[in-house]
């Protein structure tokens, strides 16, 4: 059966493709793989409003192996709406919820006493952004409140988390038709946990450099993306993981897709 599901996944990712949902963090893992579908709907002529939402799956090796999509670790849904308000000036606001299987970090790997850790996040970025005809470089700050549960919805060891994001992404436009793009990343990340009735210390926790070719055909309303992501979690001991990552969005479902390309945007998850 896995050697079937792998099958099924290298010939998905290795079609014609492309991604701008990057993958979430999936912990203690060598390697990864992360699987979204979404939609993104233009909300007035300008494209200054946009409402995106997906949804998407993750799967993980074990600490000893370079398996992508040996263990299922995670299913995410989010919904997020976007407002271009100034030329050089972005915000949204978000909600998501996420499962996401826990695994024990001996072998042979089962799934903890407690296997399955849910999300809700609610969250919002602001941005500034800078383009050229070939060129967009987004800089980009985010701040989420995430609150956590086991799968009976009884407190997570870690009840909340506040984390800030900061983020710098470059596209580069192949083509003047805005068909074919590459987009890279990096992104740092810190946070502040109440376990118990302690909070912790706000600190730098890990960080995440993405690279991504993005497939926008003229006469189809899909957008194809398919990148890798490099995972950097602590400072003095790393964990080093690696992501291969498919999305595929379907924009205007709601209305008739227009000759004008609707642009990448930035979806860190």
């Amino acid at each position: 059966m896995h050697k079937i599901l792998g099958l099924v996944l290298c010939i998905l990712l290795f079609s014609t493709v492309s991604a701008q949902i990057s993958p979430p963090g999936l912990g203690d893992a060598n390697t990864a793989s992360w699987l979204a579908i979404g939609l993104r709907q233009r909300l007035d002529s300008a494209n200054h409003k946009q409402y995106v939402a997906y949804a998407g799956m993750g799967r993980i090796s074990n600490p000893d192996d370079y398996n992508p999509i040996e263990k299922t670790s995670i299913f995410v849904l989010n919904q997020e709406f976007y407002n271009q308000f100034h030329k050089h000036w972005q915000y949204s606001v978000a909600l998501s919820y996420r499962r996401q299987n826990e695994y024990e970090s001996t072998t042979p790997y089962e799934k903890e006493k407690v296997p399955l850790k849910q999300e809700f996040r609610i969250y919002s970025r602001y941005s500034f952004i800078w383009k050229t005809s070939r060129l967009k470089w987004v800089t980009t700050y985010r701040q989420e409140f995430r609150k956590f549960y086991t799968n009976d919805f009884k407190d997570w060891e870690e009840t909340y988390q506040l984390r800030s994001r900061t983020r710098t992404q470059l596209t580069v436009t192949l083509d003047k038709y805005k068909v074919h793009n590459i987009v890279a990343s990096a992104e740092a990340l810190f946070s502040l946990s109440k376990e118990e009735s302690q909070w912790g210390s706000f600190a730098y926790r890990e960080s995440r450099f993405c690279l991504y070719y993005s497939y926008a055909p003229v006469t189809s309303p899909l957008v194809f993306s398919l990148g890798y992501m490099n995972n950097l979690i602590g400072s003095s001991s790393l964990i080093d993981a690696h992501y291969i990552a498919l999305d595929i969005i379907w924009t205007d479902p709601f209305g008739n897709l227009r000759k004008k390309k609707i642009e990448v945007q930035d979806l860190t998850n």
